[in-house]
C-alpha cells in the first residue's frame, strides 16, 4: 500500500475517523439530506396526500408575485431582529463591564443573567404569555396599582405593542449569553493597556471607547453575527406569544413557513392542507436572504475593521 494513496491515509488516522463518523453520519442524515429534500421539493406541488407532480419555478412566482403577506413576514423578521438588537447587545455589554470588575456577588448575577438562556423558549413565552394578560397578567395589575394605567393593556392583541412585547422577551432571554460572550472578550483585554491609559489621564468614558471597544472588535464581530442568524431565525416565541397575530402584525418568516408545512389554517385562508412544495420553496428563500444578510455584514465589519488599520 503506498503512503500517498487516499486509502492509505484513511487507514493511517482509522481512529480519528472512526471518532468522527458519528459527527459525519448525522451531518448527512440530519442536515444535508433535508436540504437537499427541501430544495428538491420546491420544484413540485405536494400537499402531503396525492402524489407530488412537477411545478417548476411556479412555486417561486408566486411567492414573488402573488404573495404580499410573504413580504409582510420579512419585513416583520427585519423590525423584530435589528430592533431587539439595538437594546440586547448595548445592554449585554455595558453588564459585562460592569460584572467585569471584582464586585461583591458578581458570579451570583452573572449566573442569574445567563439563566433565562438556559431555559426553555416555549416555557418563557407561556410565562410571558400569562404576565402579559390584560386582565390577570401582572405587568397590568402593577401599572395599575402605581397609577401608570387606567385601563388594561392587551399587551399581544394590539398592533405595534405586540412586537416590542415580544422584543421585550427575546431580549431577556437572549441578553445573558451575549453578556457571558462579551465578558470573554474583556478578559482577554491586558490591563496594562487600561492601567498605562490612565496614568495618560483617560477617565473611564475614553478608556471604554478607544480600548475596550477596538479590543473586542473580533468577538463582538462574532457576537453580532450570532445574533443576527439567531434573530432572523425566530420561531417559537412568536408560535406560542402571538402565533402571528394579532392580523399579521407579529407574523415572522419561520412561522410563515411552519404554517404552510403543518398549520395551513393559520394563515387565514380557510384552507387546511398542507402545501408542502410551496413552503419548501419559502425555505430555500428564507435561507438565501438570512445568508445574504449575514455576508454583507461580514463583508461590511472586515472592511470597516481593515479601515480602521
Amino acid at each position: 500500500m503506498k503512503k500517498t494513496s487516499l486509502v492509505y491515509k484513511i487507514y493511517k488516522h482509522r481512529v480519528a475517523y472512526l471518532m468522527l463518523s458519528p459527527v459525519i453520519v448525522g451531518f448527512f442524515v440530519f442536515t444535508l439530506y433535508p436540504q437537499v429534500w427541501v430544495l428538491s421539493l420546491s420544484f413540485f406541488r405536494y400537499d402531503g396526500f396525492r402524489p407530488p407532480t412537477w411545478h417548476g419555478l411556479q412555486n417561486f412566482v408566486r411567492l414573488f408575485q402573488r404573495d404580499p403577506l410573504w413580504w409582510r413576514s420579512v419585513w416583520n423578521t427585519f423590525y423584530f431582529s435589528f430592533g431587539k438588537l439595538a437594546m440586547e447587545l448595548p445592554l449585554a455589554l455595558i453588564l459585562a463591564v460592569v460584572l467585569n470588575r471584582n464586585l461583591f456577588g458578581r458570579n451570583f448575577f452573572r449566573g442569574l443573567f445567563f439563566l433565562p438562556h438556559v431555559t426553555s423558549t416555549a416555557i418563557m413565552a407561556l410565562v410571558f404569555y400569562f404576565i402579559y394578560s390584560p386582565y390577570q397578567g401582572i405587568l397590568n395589575g402593577i401599572l395599575g396599582s402605581l397609577g401608570i394605567i387606567t385601563e388594561p393593556i392587551d399587551w399581544l392583541g394590539t398592533g405595534g405593542i405586540a412586537m416590542i412585547s415580544t422584543m421585550l422577551v427575546s431580549v431577556w432571554q437572549n441578553f445573558g449569553i451575549n453578556m457571558v460572550l462579551f465578558l470573554a472578550g474583556l478578559q482577554a483585554i491586558p490591563d496594562d493597556l487600561f492601567e498605562s491609559a490612565e496614568i495618560d489621564g483617560a477617565n473611564s468614558a475614553q478608556r471604554f471607547w478607544y480600548i475596550t471597544i477596538p479590543a473586542l472588535g473580533r468577538m463582538l464581530q462574532v457576537i453580532v453575527m450570532l445574533a443576527i442568524i439567531g434573530s432572523l431565525k425566530s420561531f417559537d416565541l412568536f408560535r406560542v406569544l402571538t402565533g402571528g397575530g394579532p392580523g399579521t402584525d407579529t407574523m415572522v418568516l419561520m412561522l410563515y413557513i411552519f404554517n404552510y408545512f403543518f398549520d395551513r389554517g393559520a394563515l387565514g385562508s380557510g384552507a387546511t392542507v398542507p402545501q408542502f412544495g410551496y413552503a419548501s420553496a419559502l425555505g430555500v428563500v428564507a435561507s438565501i436572504i438570512i445568508g445574504i444578510v449575514t455576508g454583507v455584514y461580514l463583508w461590511w465589519s472586515r472592511r470597516l475593521g481593515d479601515n480602521q488599520r
